[in-house]
């Protein structure tokens, strides 16, 4: 243990250091000199690269993920500690360990359907462009230029090839540099080692999924097969997704984005917990669904929550929320669209939901420890009745019962930061699906 004169002069000299390389100090860093912090920048690979390299100190992040104990059965089960919704040291581990190691589903078949079509968007430190080469083929890309780094793309629509605004260069849609001006006297260059660094991209269903790609392993390609695909971010699960008919065949009506002062994994949890809160947030929709008919099943990294609808006197309508009258309820039945609502979570961070003609989606994106944007995607079967009234009115019923879950996830991440609360308990009965989705977190942050 260095001595308390020992730490200031390295804490002065790590200070000068960062100062000259244009970083900030902080409490969160250190050198090894004994002082309990949770990160730190590596000395020795700065003084061997003149680059400073962060690391995390096990000793301070790895205590707060090994609270959560994934072996004890979630009858006894503590969930996990606040630290894992409001530490940022966490948070960033999350987006390595999680959000770059798993499929991430941004997009749909509709959105590429011809050569030129793209998409672009950002999944934690991942900005990402998708789009259709000349060849009809997928492919995916970090949008980042190779040159400063600026993005070579931004929105949708449908173009021949990326040009970054900055200083022009110019990507074919198969990712090669096709032009750099002004490159006269520049040494040990290469135009065709200078593309743009692709991703691995998929298709499921309706969905477009793309995957940070792991260069060390020397992969080669870029699309992924359905089949693999499927193995991969659905497993066994995926039998019952398209049962349900999960399909490209729907007809996508609506768009909403919402950003909440929430950690992404709040979001989550209340999506998870068996329905606990439904009758108690939103009684609109508790009112139109038996709750004693509630069901989870679980299966490797997909959970479904299955719910039956009760009777109503009330006017046939369908809405985006699940929610469906008695005479929706025998409609559905008589066109074989089943007579539950249909949950689908599928980690870590997307979520399927079928009822009745409907399927809406939301895709849960981090932006911090404490925020996070959720979009929701909303879905018809073509062979419904196109009728714009009750679409609105469907997707604004949906959108008020967003505004009651937002109301309780900010909640909830205001007590997360108190000093009142540490870990809670699952009714076991009800929240083992957010009991396997904190399972999943733990296995893939002590990796």
């Amino acid at each position: 243990m260095a001595s308390r004169g020992g730490r200031a002069l390295a804490s002065a000299a790590v200070r000068s250091l960062l100062s000259r390389s244009g970083l900030q100090a902080t409490s969160e860093m250190r050198l090894q000199t004994g002082c309990a912090i949770s990160s730190s920048w590596d000395y020795n690979a700065y003084l061997a690269t003149g680059r400073w390299s962060r690391r995390w100190a096990s000793a301070s992040v790895g205590d707060e993920i090994s609270k959560f104990d994934r072996v004890t059965p979630v009858e006894e089960a503590l969930t996990p500690p606040s630290s894992w919704y409001t530490s940022t040291e966490i948070f960033s581990l999350e987006l390595e360990r999680i959000f770059e190691r798993r499929w991430q589903a941004v997009g749909y078949s509709h959105q590429l359907q011809k050569p030129g079509d793209f998409i672009t968007g950002k999944v934690g430190r991942v900005r990402y462009v998708v789009c259709r080469d000349d060849e009809g083929n997928l492919r995916a890309y970090h949008n980042v230029c190779r040159h400063h780094a600026a993005a070579v793309a931004s929105g949708s629509g449908c173009i021949s090839s990326f040009v970054c605004p900055y200083h022009g260069w110019t990507y074919g849609l198969d990712g090669r540099l096709q032009k750099a001006t002004r490159l006269g006297g520049i040494r040990n260059f290469t135009g065709r080692e200078s593309g743009l660094v692709p991703l691995w991209v998929g298709t499921w269903g309706p969905f477009v999924l793309i995957k940070h790609r792991d260069f060390s392993q020397k992969e080669t390609g870029s699309e992924i097969g359905d089949v693999e695909v499927q193995k991969q971010w659905l497993g066994s699960a995926a039998k019952t997704l398209a049962s349900s008919r999960v399909d490209a065949s729907f007809l996508h009506v609506g768009k909403r984005g919402y950003t909440i002062n929430c950690n992404w994994k709040v979001f989550c949890d209340n999506y998870l917990d068996g329905g606990y809160h439904v009758p108690h947030a939103h009684t609109g929709l508790a009112s139109v669904l038996n709750l004693k008919t509630y069901n989870t099943t679980l299966s490797e990294k997909v959970s479904i929550q299955t719910c039956g609808f009760a009777r109503s006197s009330e006017d046939e309508r369908y809405r985006s929320t699940g929610e469906i009258s008695s005479s929706g309820v025998e409609d559905v039945k008589k066109k074989g669209k089943g007579d539950r609502a249909f949950y689908a979570f599928v980690y870590p961070n997307f979520m399927i939901n079928r009822y009745g003609p409907w399927m809406d989606t939301n895709l849960v994106l981090p932006i911090s420890a404490t925020q996070c944007q959720v979009i929701i995607n909303w879905f018809l079967e073509p062979s419904f009745p196109h009728d714009e009234a009750l679409l609105k009115t469907s997707i604004d019923t949906s959108g008020a019962v967003q505004q009651e879950d937002i109301a309780l996830c900010e909640s909830v991440q205001e007590g997360l930061q108190t000093p009142a609360y540490e870990s809670g308990r699952y009714a076991p009965k009800v929240e083992y699906a957010m009991h396997h989705f904190h399972v999943l977190l733990h296995e893939d942050l002590s990796m």
